[in-house]
């Protein structure tokens, strides 16, 4: 029976023939495998699990790990690149609506019973209004279906992606900083990407922008964007990661009318929960039978354990 290690409570989570231990470390030495969400997995932790063959991550993003290390052990990594896509976008909508339409101080105007509430609305249409995409991949494309469901144009810059199935216009970075209403981010993290919304690249975007990001808090310089907040240059921020991760409760971020920050959970429904859990197991699965895994992210890899080596 080979031992599954996982790093947060999955509910009474069953894999027949297979033992689940954890999230407490006592029995990480013992695992073949792991379903693993955000922690980190450097050198010294994966010296602390010997027998480990597969990492796998119930979720997208893959920055926690240290790929090169792992490929290195011949541990084989993977993700669930699917499992986010439909919960992720709806949450960067639902930021996108709630900044524009001033959701919190229409809220906090009616528990003061203020008055003259429509007289004190500061809200935006956003048919005709221009969604910028940084970064074009299945999270980017969901988003981008749903907001021209609402009038809205949409225009992406990636430099992986060089056409478009649909009616999204592929722009240079410029141009998708320069000619958004709304800069909804959609890149993933790496060294290249780091702060890539900085004040060189705030400042050009149009006055009033909207920033939306829904994908790594370190694609944002935090100081960069209270700056432009600050300035008025950027009207709103909704924001589901922010570096450093959480914010401090006292942090200037979180006491704003018009910035939402959520604490990263935008996948979280009970759905995309569920479809990452499946998809990680469905991994997890592979790699115990033997078999290559569908969704490898080192893909250098040539391990020992897969008996399917010409898949």
């Amino acid at each position: 029976m080979s031992v599954i290690h996982v790093d947060r409570p999955f509910g009474d989570l069953q894999i027949e023939g297979h033992e689940i231990v954890g999230p407490d470390d006592e029995r990480l030495g013992d695992a073949v495998v792991a379903l693993v969400g955000g922690i980190t997995w450097d050198a010294a932790r994966f010296d602390r699990a010997p027998h480990l063959i597969g990492l796998c991550r119930t979720g997208i993003g893959y920055d926690a790990v240290d790929l090169a290390e792992a490929t290195r052990r011949g541990i084989a990594v993977t993700n669930t690149p699917d499992g986010p896509t439909v919960s992720t976008a709806e949450h960067a909508i639902s930021l996108m609506l709630a900044v524009t339409k001033t959701l919190g101080p229409h809220a906090d105007r009616l528990r003061s019973a203020t008055g003259q509430y429509a007289a004190h609305s500061t809200a935006m249409e956003l048919d005709g209004r221009t969604l910028g995409l940084l970064g074009y991949g299945r999270i980017a494309r969901r988003t981008a279906r749903i907001a021209r469901g609402i009038g809205m144009r949409v225009i992406a810059h990636d430099p992986f992606v060089w056409s478009s199935d649909d009616d999204t216009e592929l722009v240079e970075l410029d141009a998708v900083l320069g000619e958004s209403d709304v800069l909804s981010l959609h890149a993933p993290m790496a060294p290249d990407t780091a702060n890539i919304i900085n004040d060189e690249s705030l400042a050009k975007c149009r006055e009033g922008v909207v920033i939306i990001n829904c994908a790594r808090g370190g694609l944002v310089d935090t100081e960069a964007l209270v700056r432009a907040l600050d300035s008025g240059h950027v009207r709103a921020a909704g924001l589901d990661v922010t570096e450093p991760e959480p914010l401090d409760p006292s942090h200037t971020l979180l006491d704003r009318p018009n910035v939402i920050v959520t604490p990263h959970i935008a996948s979280s429904t009970v759905e995309g929960r569920q479809r990452m859990l499946d998809q990680g197991v469905e991994q997890a699965l592979l790699i115990l039978n033997g078999l290559k895994p569908t969704e490898l992210v080192n893909t250098d890899l040539l391990s020992p354990h897969w008996n399917d080596l010409e898949a």
